[in-house]
């Protein structure tokens, strides 16, 4: 499953969920938590099931809401026999989270990878280190800032100039090494002003160069710069094919100089990360989209 963006579509907007399958986003998030208020839940829930019966041309995530709530298990109870793609898990506090979800899940037969959001309670952060426990189990790992700096009193979690303040970096670096010991994808969370596309096309850069694979979006106008900025430049392809075909000829060399600079074994490392998912792309740009019709194809905290 390729997951370089991941749209949030409000759970009690059936328009807004169809016009997203249009939004070229690779996945979508249709969410039951924090877009939809206390008296429109129980609609969300009829919305969404009715949403995922349909036929699916993307993969369809579900966000339901906290798990010490009992409006989690109302949301399963829900969405179980429409089969979601995945299950965002908001408020996540390390492989027991996750492992209690899928507890739920398989008791009402339903079998779905987890994607959970794992900075947005203080004590999420000291269990980052467990989600390689529970890998098998994940489509990735993702983060938010907003809930985390609501829980100790921060006035913001951002700089002036939208940068995060220091307390909420170290949340998102975990965050990314915590996907990687684990061996999963690693999402990028939200970027909130949904107008401001060149802020959006340098944060999501930033993520790419990072490590990061893919992004949450809430807004469909997000999703192109999303999706070119974490699919590797044919420039970057290119390199890293001659990285390989360099060492190829050289099986033994430990360093090679190429155009003045060193390469060793962490770069080739990284061009072979970079052609896999090179190819990864290609392949599902070419493989027809499950159940499509013929037809032309209709946030966290």
């Amino acid at each position: 499953m390729r997951l370089r963006s991941l749209l949030f579509v409000p759970g009690d907007r059936p328009d807004q969920m169809r016009k997203a399958l249009d939004s070229g986003a690779d996945a979508l998030i249709l969410d039951l938590e924090d877009s939809v208020s206390a008296g429109r839940k129980a609609q969300a829930r009829v919305d969404v099931g009715e949403f995922l019966s349909g036929r699916r041309t993307m993969p369809l995530f579900v966000r339901i809401n906290p798990l010490p709530s009992q409006l989690a298990d109302l949301d399963l109870d829900a969405v179980a026999d429409a089969r979601p793609s995945g299950v965002v898990l908001p408020k996540a506090e390390g492989a027991e989270s996750v492992t209690d979800l899928t507890r739920r899940m398989r008791a009402r037969g339903l079998s779905a990878p987890v994607l959970p959001l794992v900075t947005e309670t203080p004590a999420a952060l000291f269990r980052m280190g467990e989600y390689a426990q529970v890998a098998p189990s994940l489509a990735g790992v993702t983060w938010g800032a907003e809930d985390l700096s609501a829980a100790v009193g921060a006035a913001t979690a951002r700089e002036p100039d939208g940068a995060y303040t220091a307390p909420y970096e170290v949340a998102r670096s975990l965050t990314l090494f915590a996907a990687h010991a684990a061996q999963v994808p690693a999402i990028e969370t939200v970027f909130p002003a949904f107008r401001d596309l060149d802020g959006l096309s340098r944060y999501a850069g930033r993520g790419a160069r990072d490590g990061f694979t893919g992004m949450l979006a809430i807004h469909p106008a997000q999703v192109k710069i999303i999706n070119a900025a974490f699919t590797p430049s044919a420039a970057l392809v290119e390199h890293a094919r001659r990285i390989v075909a360099e060492f190829a000829k050289h099986p033994g060399a430990g360093v090679l100089n190429i155009d003045g600079a060193m390469v060793d074994a962490p770069h080739l490392k990284q061009a072979l990360a970079v052609l896999a998912r090179a190819e990864a792309d290609a392949e599902v740009a070419a493989a027809p989209a499950a159940g499509a019709p013929a037809r032309p194809r209709a946030g966290p905290a």
